[in-house]
């Protein structure tokens, strides 16, 4: 046996143990497990406001700069014919005795399908032929989408047209 004695262990130097404070470096987090970044609710209020506020905004300045649609109309047009007391009038004619208010001019009325006003004119020009006077009849935007219209000469009152024959030209009054 020996008797010789081991040298003493001496404790390790700080600079061969990693100190406490120091971590060994972790590995990167994958990016779908890297963390969300939260607005506050106040600055999420903010924002909607401000793009809620804006896209309404958009809209109105479009919307207001666009000219409303125009509606849907039609030019009624004719033949208005004076059977009884029909006289000349310099190149045209005009009705006579119980047809004085019959001429060039006089109110021609349209009605929709309820009875209302939907387009005024008059009589347009006038021709003499054989005893009798043709007008011609032109009566502009009056309103589609009724069933039927009733047009009244005067006050001679009222005939009835279909809208297709409205719209088509159809209208052919006679009156004498």
């Amino acid at each position: 046996m020996s008797t010789e004695v081991p040298p003493p262990v001496e404790p390790p130097t700080t600079s061969d143990v990693p100190a406490a404070s120091e971590a060994p470096p972790m590995p990167a987090e994958p990016p779908s497990v890297a963390r969300k970044r939260h607005f506050s609710p106040l600055l999420a209020g903010l924002l909607g406001l401000v793009i809620g506020t804006g896209g309404v905004g958009g809209t109105w300045a479009y919307t207001a700069s666009q000219e409303p649609p125009a509606p849907a109309v039609f030019t009624l047009t004719g033949a208005f014919a004076l059977t009884e007391g029909a006289t000349r009038n310099g190149d045209g004619c005009i009705g006579t005795g119980g047809y004085d208010d019959i001429a060039e001019g006089t109110s021609v009325t349209v009605y929709d399908g309820t009875g209302k006003v939907a387009a005024t004119g008059n009589l347009g020009k006038s021709k003499y032929a054989a005893g009798a006077c043709a007008f011609g009849v032109s009566i502009p935007d009056v309103p589609k989408g009724e069933k039927f219209y009733q047009v009244e000469v005067s006050h001679r009152g009222k005939i009835q047209l279909s809208a297709e024959e409205a719209e088509a030209g159809k209208l052919s009054v006679t009156l004498g």
